[in-house]
């Protein structure tokens, strides 16, 4: 019936109304654990909407593993919660922390139910990698692509789920609110209500409106906003984006995570290949292009230290030498045992004449995560009710200042099992809001204007990639919020001119967020965790960083 109906909708070319129980919007690990909880019911209908195809969400783009207490002959919760904290600079969420720690080893075991294959040892037991923060080897990982494994399971398995129908190529524009209505909606207007969101149809390239008693967003990250990334170029923040417009919480945007170790490569830089923490655990070390350590100028635990601290002292050495890169060494491991591990790894540096066996690998810190997001509570409700977020677009609390390695996935994983539980147990109470009006889809849009939106999009990477990076000053964010500004003023006068298209869209999403990681970053009159200012020094003996 739906295909008739969008059929019908492309040859009139009209606008469509179509109504569902849950409306997820993103298609990663947490909108399809989401998507397969909710479904278990068999009584709702459910669409998966995610903009380009489920293949690329960025869950596929994690390399290095998930975290979980599974051997507990030497690991329990209380050096996982402890590792997290310490990560977070001591502003993790206590509670969040718990939460996920405890019930991390279920989640792992629905990923399994759900064909999620993690690589084990000859005597069935799970092969655990260690990573840069924690005290145990408590990293399950597929070789060195267990995103896109977890991916490839989760994707079957909603394929295969009659009661979730996945919409493919379906860009969300904004959720729908009682300002869709009418209503004057501010950020101080008590109980603000999701009604579903306006859709851009790639068939029709019109707007259709999505009604639907729950909405989760599920969108991902924020690291397009930065001219190096290893985010895919659709990683522009647009849950948070639509959530801020709405009125929503939005909170923590000044915790970016750099990762620390991206593969140096001037033919691709967007997105970055990741070179995988799990490859430090696994014995590299970081040195200078001359084979010079400096890890021991900045912490104890050298190359293992959390990212925040590696990525900056990446970047200190970088300035100090006047150099673009600095170097990971993995030539002292046993050459087979780096291709087994490694094997993706392996081939791509090989590709770009690099033997790892034999060679160092350039590398340099690039946006990489996003710690903050829209706010949610321990049900992952958001501000918003009836609207819900789980993963990267998220905050949680979990992250704090700075994301532990590998607690990403199975965060989404845990949050993704909450939420679901208790949007099953109130989503009766809620009904469709029959008069929601269509989206006004007058305009056109130039070949010129369309230039102007690359070009723009092109300047709010260099905008915070230069004034917004790994270190910041009061000068520098002033700067980026006055250079943002004026793109806010220009691209807002061009959306109201013509329709509503998937660039400038994006576009609008990318100076929000760009915004918002800004100011959030100006308010914050410390340096803590990601968040490094040289106006505000920090005294390490202000937030104890524990060594092993």
């Amino acid at each position: 019936m739906s295909d008739f109906c969008s059929t019908f909708a492309r040859s009139f070319n009209i606008n469509m109304t179509r109504k569902y129980d849950f409306l997820i919007i993103g298609g990663g690990v947490a909108g399809m654990s989401f998507a397969l909880k909710v479904a278990r019911s068999g009584r709702y209908r459910i669409a998966l909407c995610c903009k380009t195809t489920l293949e690329e969400a960025n869950t596929a783009k994690a390399q290095g593993g998930i975290a979980s207490v599974t051997n507990l002959m030497v690991d329990d919760f209380e050096k996982h919660i402890h590792d997290t904290m310490v990560a977070g600079d001591w502003l993790s969420d206590p509670a969040a922390v718990e939460q996920v720690v405890r019930n991390a080893p279920r989640g792992i075991e629905e990923l399994v139910h759900w064909g999620v294959n993690f690589d084990k040892k000859e005597d069935g037991s799970f092969d655990l990698h260690r990573e840069g923060g924690h005290s145990e080897f408590r990293i399950l990982h597929h070789a060195d692509d267990t995103g896109a494994e977890i991916q490839r399971g989760l994707m079957e398995a909603v394929r295969n789920n009659p009661y979730i129908e996945v919409l493919e190529n379906h860009f969300a524009v904004e959720i729908i609110t009682q300002h869709h209505l009418g209503v004057r909606v501010t950020r101080r207007t008590p109980d603000i209500e999701c009604y579903g969101a306006y859709i851009l149809n790639p068939e029709t390239q019109k707007i259709d409106t999505y009604l639907s008693r729950i909405t989760l967003m599920a969108t991902g990250g924020t690291g397009a906003v930065y001219a190096t990334t290893t985010n895919p170029e659709i990683a522009t923040g647009d849950g948070i984006a639509m959530v801020y417009r709405a009125k929503g919480l939005v909170k923590d945007m000044e915790f970016v995570q750099f990762h620390p170790t991206s593969l140096y490569n001037l033919k691709e830089t967007h997105p970055a290949y990741l070179i995988t923490e799990a490859m430090r655990g696994y014995g590299g070390i970081l040195r200078l292009p001359n084979g010079e350590e400096f890890m021991q100028k900045y912490d104890p635990r050298l190359s293992l230290a959390p990212r925040d601290i590696v990525a900056r002292a990446i970047d200190n050495e970088m300035k100090i030498h006047a150099i673009d890169h600095v170097c990971l060494d993995v030539t002292h491991k046993d050459p087979e045992e780096t291709r087994h591990h490694f094997p993706n790894i392996y081939a791509k540096c090989l590709s770009i004449g690099i033997d790892i066996t034999k060679e160092y690998i350039p590398v340099a810190p690039c946006a990489h995560y996003m710690c903050g997001g829209i706010k949610v509570d321990l049900d992952g409700q958001s501000s918003i009710r009836r609207l819900y977020a789980v993963g990267e677009c998220s905050c949680t609390g979990l992250h704090g200042g700075n994301r532990l390695a590998s607690n990403s996935l199975i965060e989404a994983v845990v949050y993704a099992d909450v939420a679901a539980k208790h949007s099953l147990s109130v989503i009766e109470e809620y009904d469709f809001n029959e008069h929601i009006p269509e989206w006004n889809d007058e305009g056109t849009m130039s070949i010129e204007e369309r230039v102007l939106i690359a070009q723009d999009v092109k300047e709010v990477g260099q905008i915070m990639s230069t004034y917004v990076g790994i270190v910041r000053s009061d000068v520098r964010l002033r700067r980026a919020w006055e250079r943002l500004d004026v793109l806010y003023e220009e691209t807002e006068d061009l959306f109201k001119r013509v329709k509503a298209t998937k660039d400038i869209c994006e576009l609008r999403n990318m100076i929000n967020v760009g915004y918002l990681i800004t100011r959030q970053a100006l308010e914050r009159k410390e340096s803590r965790g990601l968040h490094f200012s040289i106006d505000y020094p920090k005294k390490e003996s202000e937030h104890p960083q524990e060594v092993w």
